[in-house]
């Protein structure tokens, strides 16, 4: 159960700053404050779901979104050699904030298989 607000509502809510990439009606995209790569840009959902196993059918739009918005922050960004997208998912995926994000990550050659 959650207490308060995440880090990704305060930024939502303009409450604390972010490098801000890209914002729309349903998401917003800013660079991570502790990037693994080159490039390492969030993905978020202004809509609160706090994991992806909190999505429901209903939310299938708006998940599209996200991985289209990654797409084409990865163009704008100039990942021409490729990008990884990740959505970490709990404690063992290695979910962090309680709050649905996409990583966007590029700018080097990225292993496989992660973590």
């Amino acid at each position: 159960m959650s207490h308060g607000k995440t880090i990704f509502k305060r930024i939502i809510d303009r409450e604390i700053p972010a490098a801000l990439v890209h914002e729309d009606d349903l998401c917003l995209a800013f660079r991570d404050v502790n990037p693994q790569a080159p490039t390492h840009v969030l993905v978020i959902p202004k809509k609160e779901i706090p994991s992806l196993a909190d999505a429901d059918d209903s939310d299938a739009a708006l998940l599209g979104h996200l991985l289209i918005t990654a797409k084409k922050i990865a163009v704008q960004l100039g990942l021409e050699n490729g990008y990884r997208t990740v959505i970490n998912c709990g404690r063992d995926g290695g979910q962090s904030v309680d709050h649905l994000h996409v990583h966007l990550l590029g700018g080097r050659s990225l292993s496989w298989p992660p973590g």
